[in-house]
């Protein structure tokens, strides 16, 4: 009987030596498959943070640009008010030089619009 024992105990030891083979195998395929997870969404991070620096740069490059065309766009503005503005005193001026003669020479000129007595009145 000695001998079917360690026949039996030989077929069981391979029973359970080849459980917990499939038991180690199966652990090593989800450990495999988690790490392998892990490591793409780490790699996913590390492209993300990557690229923003380099997002960065191109959105304040875009910023830049369009700064730059909004300035040059405001300068061309604040030249063309300058312009204007020296124009209405200038007209203003001439205006006032004719008014004076009309009154001079016994012509009493039209009254203003509206607008420039509410200019005259509060200066704005």
């Amino acid at each position: 009987m000695t001998g079917s024992w360690g026949v039996a105990a030989g077929v069981i030891g391979s029973v359970f030596g080849a459980l917990a083979l499939l038991g180690a195998g199966i652990f090593a395929a989800r450990a495999t498959k988690i790490a392998a997870r892990t490591t793409a969404e780490a790699q996913r991070a590390a492209a993300l943070a990557a690229a923003e620096p380099a997002q960065r740069q191109v959105d304040l490059n875009t910023f830049k640009t369009i700064r730059d065309g909004m300035e040059r766009k405001l300068d061309r503005h604040e030249r063309r008010i300058d312009s204007l503005s020296s124009l209405v005193r200038a007209f203003s001026w001439y205006v006032s030089e004719l008014t004076g003669q009309m009154r001079g020479n016994g012509i009493d000129p039209t009254e203003p619009p509206e607008r420039i007595r509410e200019y005259n009145r509060t200066g704005v």
